[in-house]
């Protein structure tokens, strides 16, 4: 049984000791941190919940009783074994739980401290819409009646912070391939900012109930290469 738990107890410590802090192009990446630190989460509870699942099994067929008469007799400790027993495991996982804890709070951190190149772009919520401005003047909208707009355009390479206001309610603004959320209120600004790595589309989408309409709040996110992303503004500017 030793062996086993110590086994056990490696192995936790190594998974908890790998996975550095995440970047792409020398600037941090939240989704990417935030999959590592869940992945540690994960092997941090299957790891004790097979220790004591071993522990439980053996001192179930090892401990059982042998007749219906039989009664069971805990061993005598003395005051220092007792102050051992509770003492001892509960720091060792407290110490794992201050662990976690403080790997939660770095990427913490890092959602909330933006990059000094960061693109900003202003983001509206409204019933039932999202509104993009960005800082040469051009606002793009998605109408999920039509399925027209863009929605949020960005180039891949440059994070991305928005600035973010209701008009009406209070909404929240989620992106799950990005791992964000944050919530818009009217008069309060609140920001996220993530790092578009890969072109890709995606979406967002009001996380908050706002009224009747609520599931029809929601836009494309559409990390393009940065080629892509001036042809899309110069179009913009044209139509404008």
């Amino acid at each position: 049984m030793k062996g086993r738990l110590s086994a056990l107890t490696g192995i936790a410590i190594a998974l908890m000791a790998t996975g550095a802090v995440a970047s792409e192009g020398g600037l941090p990446n939240p989704a990417a941190d935030w999959d590592v630190l869940w992945n540690k989460v994960l092997w941090d509870l299957v790891v004790i919940g097979a220790i004591f699942g071993i522990a439980a099994l053996i001192m179930l067929f090892k401990y059982r009783a042998t007749s219906p008469d039989q009664v069971g007799r805990g061993p005598k400790l003395s005051r220092a074994q007792a102050l051992a027993w509770a003492l001892i495991p509960a720091t060792i996982f407290m110490a794992d739980d201050f662990f976690m804890a403080a790997k939660g709070w770095t990427l913490w951190n890092t959602y909330r401290t933006v990059p000094e190149n960061a693109m900003e772009v202003k983001v509206t919520g409204s019933m039932w819409n999202w509104e993009f401005e960005y800082e040469n003047g051009i606002i793009s909208t998605y109408d999920v009646d039509s399925k027209e707009g863009s929605g949020l355009v960005v180039p891949v390479g440059t994070p991305v912070v928005l600035r973010m206001e209701s008009i009406d309610v209070i909404h929240s603004f989620g992106m799950a391939t990005y791992r964000v959320k944050e919530d818009v209120m009217p008069g309060r600004i609140t920001y996220i900012w993530f790092n578009p790595v890969e072109a890709k589309e995606s979406w967002v989408t009001c996380v908050e109930f706002c009224g009747t309409r609520h599931s029809y709040m929601y836009a494309p996110v559409k990390a393009v290469p940065p080629a892509q992303y001036e042809a899309w503004v110069k179009k913009m500017e044209s139509e404008a």
